[in-house]
């Protein structure tokens, strides 16, 4: 591939390209501050959440989109020497209603996500490159143009569009916005935009190479852009239209073969926004190619390796606060305690960065209450949501994961050992979503108004998955730090504390054993209530048969394995329900109450299949076949990185064929439990 870009990242050639796919393929750049710029591979914005800079404003967890877009025009000189008018080439592309106009990705000749996101459009012997930048670690987006073969200078026309709103709503034209453009002074051509006081200001600079910086003006011309539409939403059941405002028209003279650098950056002017994009194309360079060294290695898929590897690095981020965290999915997640801690594993370990897996965990700790941890992170505990009962309890497992992966046992010990017990207690004297342990070891939790589980979907008649009771996965995972926690004991020297974990993991697990196993059909059932068994096949029975310290015998993994593989694996994943049972839904679609209804009533979820590769290993062993046969499984899955989000894997798929795509276009988990299951292949289990 060009530019000394890794060979396995993604590069489209699309001459004569169907719209349908330049808008149905969705690129992701990030920043590791928690901001990211998005969109179609045509520019034209699908979603609310497309942008160049949508970036979480100071003070605040929630992304805002600032910048949403340029609308571009090359000037070319006239090909007839004695014309007088240039002929103008649109680069941008837009929906407006049903129309797509202008319609520059007719000319777009070629995409490439290596090591960034880079266009090539070609009007006849000219070719035009746009490359888009988020520079690291800090709110800004550097955007570059460069022209070739042009005959004579060329002058390019942008004119940014705003949106300045919480990425989750829509923008209407309005009196309360400030249309002033103010110049600010410095070496470079800069101008300052603030629409709204109560959000911070969007500075844009230029840097000419090949060009006369001076000549780049802006001409402030405040307009509203009307009726923009975006066909994802609307076709997902929301409102789909809004309008965006363009302060004017900022004009730059090129001569052939020079190139521009726009910053846009919210802490104040980009001074050298050339010098600037060196510097990070270089650091970006060395980022991706690291991120490819350490993918793991399994015959067949180290592309797909590779490339999960680097995009792994899109979930991880420094809050404000210094924490290191994870957003949970693209465009519309943030940080989610449960998706963090099932994703860290995968995102982290699985790729040799010990380090950042401990400054994650360790800086969750503060965020223990009751036993909990939140299942949405705000900017401190005070405005964190605390609906999951099962946060803390995969907060354990990474923990366990950690240590093995030659994680600090001291660290183990003296920080993280405490918090294992805080959760233990909490959740034996009964959280605010579960009640205190029974006389049988058990965790029942949840309630005919809450969802405490991950199948937390939910429409206005309730909970579409209810499982208040007690559920397997939480039951499992709830032996598993019983178990953990008689370990770290004995290794503490605290035989006391050692005796009566120890105690309790016994009587919880004959109980576990006696309340769930199904030994007529082979599997677990999912909800035990005295009243009621729900013993419908779902791939919660899964995760039980993965984990180290799991109730489960040899046998008994092996038996939910073979269940599961029969009635619930797909080309994509698990189905949260088997087909024939009642209640399932086979297509994920339509608006919000029909998604929901379907969201664990059938839909696959790809993560899951990392704990389908776990639960095999432990119960038939590293054998060459089984290690070919569950690479299979996601070498099926991978074929998705080049369908909808490039170099990603969509949060969820249809439960039948051709199991359609769904939810986010790019999901942590995912890509972490594809890692994870890679190195589990390479390496066996620790």
């Amino acid at each position: 591939m060009a530019h000394d870009a890794p060979s396995s990242l993604v590069r489209l050639d699309l001459v004569s390209a169907d719209p349908a796919e330049l808008l149905g393929r969705e690129w992701l750049e990030t920043n590791g501050t928690g901001a990211y710029a998005a969109g179609t591979i045509a520019l034209a914005s699908t979603r609310r959440y497309h942008g160049l800079l949508v970036a979480p404003p100071p003070g605040s967890a929630r992304r805002h989109v600032f910048l949403s877009r340029f609308e571009e025009r090359l000037h070319l000189p006239a090909a007839d020497p004695d014309a007088d008018a240039a002929t103008t080439v649109e680069l941008s592309a837009a929906q407006y209603g049903d129309v797509l106009v202008p319609r520059g990705h007719e000319l777009l000749r070629r995409f490439e996500l290596a090591p960034h996101p880079r266009f090539t459009y070609r009007a006849g012997d000219v070719e035009v490159v746009r490359e888009v930048l988020l520079a690291r670690g800090q709110p800004a987006v550097l955007v570059r143009w460069s022209v070739r073969g042009a005959e004579g200078p060329v002058r390019l026309e942008l004119l940014p569009l705003l949106a300045f709103r919480d990425a989750d709503a829509l923008t209407v034209e309005n009196a309360d916005l400030d249309p002033a453009v103010e110049p600010v002074p410095g070496e470079v051509p800069a101008w300052r935009v603030r629409p709204y006081d109560a959000l911070p200001a969007l500075t844009l600079s230029v840097g000419v190479g090949g060009g006369d910086p001076a000549a780049a003006a802006l001409a402030a011309e405040p307009t509203w852009y009307r009726r923009v539409t975006y066909r994802a939403d609307e076709a997902r059941g929301y409102a789909g239209t809004e309008e965006l405002f363009c302060p004017g028209g900022l004009v730059v003279e090129l001569a052939d073969g020079a190139d521009v650098v726009v910053a846009a950056a919210l802490d104040g002017a980009v001074e050298d926004p050339r010098g600037t994009w060196r510097k990070q194309r270089a650091a970006r360079r060395r980022r991706v190619q690291k991120a490819c060294g350490r993918a793991p290695r399994v015959a067949g898929l180290e592309e797909v390796a590779r490339r999960s590897s680097v995009a792994a690095d899109d979930f991880l981020y420094e809050t404000a606060g210094g924490r290191t965290a994870v957003d949970a999915g693209y465009p519309w997640f943030g940080e989610w305690g449960r998706d963090a801690f099932i994703a860290l594993p995968g995102l982290t370990l699985a790729r040799g960065r010990t380090k950042d897996c401990a400054r994650a965990l360790s800086g969750a700790v503060e965020y223990l209450r009751d036993g909990l941890l939140p299942n949405i992170f705000g900017l401190s505990a005070a405005d964190s949501h605390y609906g999951s009962i099962d946060a803390a309890l995969w907060f354990a497992r990474c923990v366990r994961l950690y240590e093995q992966h030659d994680g600090s046992r001291r660290r183990v010990l003296k920080e993280y050992l405490p918090a294992l017990l805080e959760v233990a207690e909490g959740t034996l004297a009964g959280t605010p979503l579960s009640d205190p342990v029974d006389e049988h070891g058990l965790v029942r939790s949840g309630s005919d108004e809450t969802n405490a589980t991950w199948m937390d979907a939910r429409t206005p008649a309730g909970p579409v998955t209810p499982r208040a009771g007690y559920a397997v996965e939480i039951n499992a995972l709830w032996y598993s730090l019983l178990h953990q926690l008689e370990y770290l004991c004995d290794e503490a020297g605290r035989d006391a504390d050692r005796r009566r974990w120890h105690e309790l993991r016994r009587t919880a697990r004959e109980a576990f054993l006696e309340r769930f196993w199904v030994e007529d059909g082979g599997y677990l059932a999912d909800v035990w209530t005295p009243e009621e068994v729900d013993a419908r096949v779902r791939p919660n029975m899964v995760i039980a048969a993965a984990l180290e310290w799991s109730p489960l015998s040899r046998e008994q993994r092996a038996r939910v394995v073979d269940r599961a593989r029969s009635d619930l694996l797909t080309p994509r994943g698990l189905r949260t329900l088997a087909p024939d049972a009642p209640g399932y839904v086979g297509v994920y679609a339509g608006g919000p109450e029909e998604r929901d209804a379907a969201y664990h009533q059938g839909t696959v979820w790809p993560w899951l299949l990392g704990f389908l590769v776990e639960a095999s290993l432990r119960a038939h062993g590293p054998g060459k076949a089984q290690r070919k046969l569950l690479a299979g499984l996601w070498g099926e899955v991978a074929t998705e990185l080049d369908e909808r989000g490039l170099n990603h894997l969509s949060e969820v798929f249809g439960g039948d064929p051709p199991h359609a795509a769904g939810g986010t276009f790019a999901q942590a988990w995912n890509t972490a439990e594809l890692l994870r299951s890679l190195h589990l292949l390479e390496h066996g289990l620790p």
